[in-house]
């Protein structure tokens, strides 16, 4: 589980530091709030166009050269911004290669789990995993004060870049290729979710992490703006993602002492992280701190939940499923922290943060329908069986 964690918070801390170093790496490379939301969605951009095709890869090449090529490409990426990024173009270019890390870290670390946790753990280790992205905000956040406002920004990255090679260092050998069945023949076999509802629940993934995404990228900014120093709002950063990670984890152990109603539990929580975004949008100092404790925990606190779900619709092939749904995931924190960066810089922080509490309960909705959707094909399923084993 601590592996897995390592490895998805490699693919991610690119972004995330990114933001967390806003207010500094903006000063030297001089754009404004939405290039920055545009930086950051690249990242995601990239990530999203590559997750499909990765999580299918990933099948095929197994677990553990997943991991590997994952660790490497990011830690190249954090690197490439360390030496290189000397302008705002160049920034992009080596966010866009860290979200090819991404893109793979995910399916990779989900086939690892899958096939090396028992069942019965499977839910906290599921939101040990997805602590991945608390704990990378949560790493950005204590940069700020620790190396940004000191030494540099740039020796931020090169940390992270380091701290990565030593994860490359601890991926074990094995995880060979499974293959893939023909999608049909593996779905009556196995009872793997279609095309469909995984398409809806990518949908609600989406919209999700669009809503909870600029979090991780703005909360320094959006801080400061509120009249918070920029080295606490660093701590407020750092605070909240410690909150997202308790509670993913948490969510984990309590899933596995329970029988289904994962999906159901996610939307609940949606709904709940609504009224962080509203804390957000109000500004005062008080009503910030609240707002990116709630917002984390209950806004940003479901992904592990949401995947574990996900892995349990697709026995047979974990991978190329959550590589679906992480399409949807991508592609919501590729837009989030755009147009949230837009809407900032035309109008306010309050605006962009009502926004996002919009998109997060239009992603609750999605969910439950997506969860409907799966309800029928399994019934459906479960007759095609019995039909098989009647006329054998």
């Amino acid at each position: 589980m601590l592996l897995a964690v390592s490895v998805a918070t490699c693919g991610v801390i690119p972004a995330f530091l990114t933001g967390g170093l806003a207010v500094q790496i903006r000063d030297e490379l001089n754009f404004g709030e939405g290039a920055l939301g545009l930086a950051v969605a690249v990242f995601f951009a990239s990530s999203s166009l590559a997750s499909f095709l990765s999580g299918r890869i990933v099948e095929r090449i197994g677990y553990s050269l997943g991991m590997r090529a994952a660790v490497l490409a990011s830690a190249a990426s954090l690197l490439g911004v360390a030496l290189l990024a000397r302008s705002w173009l160049a920034l992009i270019l080596c966010l866009a290669f860290g979200g090819l890390a991404n893109a793979i870290s995910h399916p990779a670390t989900h086939l690892f789990m899958a096939r090396r946790i028992s069942q019965g753990r499977q839910g906290l280790a599921f939101g040990v995993k997805q602590a991945a992205i608390p704990t990378a905000t949560l790493l950005a956040g204590l940069a700020v004060p620790a190396l940004g406002t000191t030494i540099g920004w740039r020796w931020a990255f090169v940390a992270a870049a380091a701290l990565a090679l030593v994860v490359l260092l601890l991926v074990p050998n094995g995880g060979s290729a499974t293959g893939l069945r023909r999608p049909r023949d593996r779905a009556i076999r196995t009872g793997d979710a279609r095309l469909g509802p995984l398409l809806l629940l990518a949908l609600g993934m989406a919209l999700g992490s669009a809503a909870a995404n600029p979090l991780g990228a703005f909360v320094v900014e959006s801080s400061v703006a509120g009249g918070i120093e920029v080295g606490t709002a660093g701590l407020l950063l750092a605070a909240g993602s410690g909150v997202g990670i308790v509670v993913r984890v948490l969510l984990g152990w309590l899933t596995d002492r329970r029988e289904g109603g994962s999906l159901n539990l996610v939307a609940g929580m949606m709904v709940l992280g609504t009224l962080g975004f509203l804390l957000l949008a109000d500004g005062g100092r008080w009503a910030l701190v609240i707002g990116v404790m709630l917002a984390f925990g209950a806004g940003w606190g479901w992904p592990g939940l949401f995947n574990f779900a996900v892995v349990k619709t697709s026995p047979g092939a974990p991978a190329a499923a959550t590589g679906i749904t992480q399409t949807g995931a991508s592609g919501g924190a590729a837009i989030g922290p755009l147009v949230f960066g837009l809407i900032a810089e035309g109008s306010s922080f309050g605006t962009a943060w009502l926004v996002s509490g919009a998109l997060v309960l239009l992603a609750a909705a999605a969910i439950l329908v997506g969860r409907r959707m799966l309800l029928r094909d399994r019934r459906a399923q479960d007759r095609e069986r019995l039909a098989a084993l009647d006329a054998s």
